[in-house]
């Protein structure tokens, strides 16, 4: 069966058995009469913005209608979503008529996607494609070109994307438009922006939580989102939840959430309804701000929202084929799908675009007639889609110099401790454009320096509200993960702390903001905006407290599939590395950046001085931990994660007792995109450097933080590969200790020596002649290890003491504890 079975259009919901009392709690409105020029004004753009997105689903030719349809007027692929235009539209023609009215500045966060031809049409109408696209000018050839275009190779997609002036939100994987909008307003006082939900993405995880938004918006700060739930009842096949709500059910559901709810049903004037609405929300927002911005806010203010009914595909064929069309699911995509093929089909459309009386709305010229121009702002700045916070605002971020909260080299230091003292004073110099968005992670993660200035954002806590925080702390990963792009592409910089296991929660919201970003780009009219980034802490060989679901890499491989010009994945060793390269990130553009480090405290290997260079050179020879500082070397060890690296260094010296004919040379990878094929990205290393790096012959044993095949595939085209062996997460782990957790997945000191002496013996004569002893002996010290492990469950003592190369003893050091 394709669908539901339904014996009426638009069924409405059944009767819940809530008592009646709750509609009491729906926001009841006079109806006041909207003024003939506007009402007929609203009503034009809503049937030229139908028309044309009706027309751009099927027409390749005669897109005015100026004769009768023929077969060859169809494009020969019909690609589109009509359910949803009519109530997009419906929206996009009172906002701008708001803005007009008030002078107001909003913008619209679309989360059906599929909506395009509505949106498409109506920034046509406004001016808005013509002022960015040349080609889609505001006269007939440029509706030809924009209906003949749409949903082919030449044209605009099918879905809005980043080529959609006005757009911060792709809408393609549906959730999260809500948390964008409210990112986007955050430290945006005059703005408002305005969201429509599906009622399919309703149904959402991310869209549940995101409703308790609101929550995290302070009224004196930050603008305000008008949320707009679409009810039309259907999805590609069956109702929705929210269709089969009814309204006591709804009212109640979004007066928990904490929403005043204005339902907006009334078909027979619907613009009366929407208009009279719309201004109640605008009141009551403004209402609320002024309490804030008085001195006296209101403690859990409760915020408008909008329920909008209306008929799913409304406007389009009542029948087709003896089944239900308008107000039912197969209005979802293409109504007439063989309107090409079926001469009943091909009329049925000419009776439906001949509905709108296209004629009556556009000049001879093919330009929009005075109705409709009496709604649109006349200030282009003002328009929905030509708003400058959409596409050109970026605030350069002021980052102190890191080199004041440099750390002293042979000391010990925990990364995050140490960046938290320069993130403190980022927030500090960036008071209105830098917010961390954590989920509830930031003390756990030892980033707590931030709050020597600053505090948590949370609005309906008495110990938090109204107190200016730059903080936001919510578990739920999918909204810190909207708050930052909304927050990004409106022109300022967050960034995104997370335990590592758990930042793959956001993995397909980072890859569509990243096809959002990649087509921006491309653009000719958006500008540049703050890299997003992601700070990955809590990894996972210090998560042996809390066992196997707590160790996951896996989300540096998502960012490594990215483009080339986007894709940034940093691994610093310490907590001066970590210092420069935070600071670099935070200033840069238009890249998803990936920062892993420890929390724990660890060595610093290198000076302020040290760690520039080698920060900016993405790796290089530790000569430190080398023989002879690495010149002729048996074996290449590369360590690549902080406390991998650790491993890599401690083997260094272990071997220089059990082997000291063995030459070996130490490499630090701190930037892991330097490893691909030159030409592949911009940091990746040419291939004469790449072997004055690793050497041209000798073997190279990885001990890397992620997975293997990650590396693998950097590594896919260099030559003689076989010399390349690696170790790295394997999926092994439970609740153990630290080193165990090396032990398990083959990244311990002894599994680096092994490798290192299986590489050496190739060429080095001494070294193979001992191979089989020296092998016996790791080999049985690793049981040993393991043995005492399972016995005491502790590290043995001084497995975290730091070598002394120069001394050949070790400095003290404790694993640290676990949180």
């Amino acid at each position: 069966m394709p669908g539901e079975v339904i014996d009426r259009p638009n069924p409405q919901a059944l009767p819940s058995h809530i008592p009646d009392d709750v509609l009491k709690l729906a926001v009841q409105l006079d109806k006041a009469k909207l003024d003939d020029t506007d009402y007929n004004g609203l009503k034009q753009f809503r049937r030229a913005a139908n028309y044309i997105a009706a027309a751009m689903i099927f027409l390749g030719d005669n897109v005015l209608l100026e004769r009768d349809l023929t077969s060859d007027d169809i494009k020969p692929r019909l690609l589109g979503h009509w359910g949803t235009c009519p109530g997009l539209i419906l929206v996009y023609s009172h906002l701008n008529f708001l803005v007009r009215k008030y002078d107001i500045d909003i913008i619209f966060v679309v989360g059906p996607g599929h909506g395009a031809p509505a949106m498409l049409a109506s920034l046509w109408l406004e001016g808005s494609m013509g002022r960015f696209y040349p080609q889609y000018s505001r006269d007939r050839k440029g509706l030809h070109n924009l209906i003949t275009g749409f949903s082919t190779p030449h044209g605009l997609p099918s879905h809005i994307n980043a080529e959609t002036p006005g757009s911060i939100h792709e809408g393609g994987e549906l959730g999260y438009a809500l948390s964008v909008a409210f990112g986007a307003v955050m430290d945006k006082p005059d703005l408002i922006v305005a969201c429509v939900v599906g009622d399919g993405e309703a149904e959402t995880g991310p869209t549940a939580t995101a409703w308790h938004a609101a929550k995290y918006i302070d009224p004196a700060e930050s603008g305000a989102v008008l949320p707009i739930l679409h009810v039309n009842g259907f999805k590609i096949s069956e109702r929705t939840v929210s269709g089969c709500m009814d309204d006591k059910e709804l009212v109640s559901l979004y007066t928990g959430y904490g929403y005043q709810c204005r339902i907006v049903d009334d078909l027979d004037d619907i613009d009366t309804d929407m208009h009279r609405s719309m201004e109640w929300a605008l009141g009551e927002i403004r209402h609320i701000q002024k309490a804030a911005r008085s001195g006296k806010p209101i403690m859990k203010p409760r915020w408008p929202m909008i329920v909008m009914r209306t008929p799913k595909g409304w406007g389009a064929p009542k029948k087709v084929h003896g089944e239900f069309m308008e107000g039912s699911f197969r209005a979802h995509q293409v109504p007439l799908m063989a309107a090409k093929t079926e001469v009943a089909e091909l009329k049925e459309l000419q009776r439906w675009l001949e509905s709108y009386n296209a004629t009556e709305l556009f000049t001879k010229d093919g330009d929009i007639n005075d109705a409709i121009a009496s709604i649109i702002p006349q200030d282009d700045k003002k328009k929905l889609g030509q708003q400058p916070i959409t596409y050109d605002v970026h605030e350069e971020l002021k980052v102190p110099d890191w080199r004041q909260y440099e750390v002293k080299k042979g000391s010990l230091a925990s990364c995050m401790e140490t960046i938290g003292e320069l993130l403190d004073q980022v927030l500090v110099d960036n008071p209105h454009s830098m917010r961390i968005f954590s989920p509830d992670e930031l003390v756990s993660n030892k980033l707590d320096a931030v709050f020597r200035h600053t505090g948590r954002n949370f609005q309906w806590d008495e110990f938090s509200n109204a107190r200016g925080g730059r903080v936001i702390e919510m578990l739920s990963e999918h909204n810190m993960q909207g708050f930052l792009q909304g927050y990004t592409l409106t022109g300022r910089t967050g960034l995104f702390p997370s335990y590592e296991s758990f930042l793959g929660i956001v993995h397909t919201m980072m890859i569509q903001y990243s096809k959002f970003n990649k087509m921006s780009r491309e653009s000719t009219f958006r500008k540049d905006i703050s890299s997003i980034n992601y700070l990955e802490t809590s990894t996972w060989t210090r998560q042996e407290h809390n066992g196997f679901s707590h160790q996951n890499p896996s989300f540096i491989g998502g960012v490594l599939n990215l483009k080339p010009s986007a894709a940034r994945v940093y691994l610093p060793p310490d907590a001066n590395t970590f210092l420069s390269t935070i600071a670099h990130c935070l200033r840069s553009k238009n890249y998803v950046n990936l920062m892993v480090g420890s929390k724990q405290p660890a060595p610093v290997f290198l000076s302020g001085d040290e760690a520039e260079s080698h920060c900016r050179a993405g790796a290089s020879v530790w000569k430190f931990a080398s023989v002879d500082d690495g010149l002729d070397p048996d074996v290449v060890l590369v360590g690549i994660g902080a406390e991998i690296t650790f491993e890599v260094i401690v083997a260094a010296a272990m071997l220089r007792k059990l082997a000291p004919s063995l030459r070996v040379r130490v490499i630090n990878v701190t930037d892991l995109l330097i490893l691909e094929l030159e030409g592949s990205h911009p940091h990746a290393l040419t291939l004469a450097d790449f072997d004055a790096l690793f050497t041209a012959d000798r073997p190279i044993h990885f001990n890397y933080h992620g997975y293997a095949k990650e590396l693998q595939g950097l590594l896919w085209g260099r030559p003689n590969l076989q010399r390349i062996s690696i170790e790295s997460y394997d999926e092994e782990g439970s609740t153990t200790t630290p080193f165990d957790m090396a032990l398990r997945n083959r990244v311990s000191r002894y599994h680096v020596a092994e490798a290192a002496i299986k590489g050496g013996a190739l060429r080095n004569e001494k070294v193979r002649l001992e191979q089989h002893k020296l092998l016996s002996t790791i080999r049985h010290e690793i049981i040993k290890t393991q043995e005492y492990i399972m016995k005491t469950s502790k590290d043995p003592d001084g497995t975290f003491d730091v070598p002394d190369f120069e001394s050949g003893e070790t400095v003290k050091r404790e694993a640290g504890y676990a949180d």
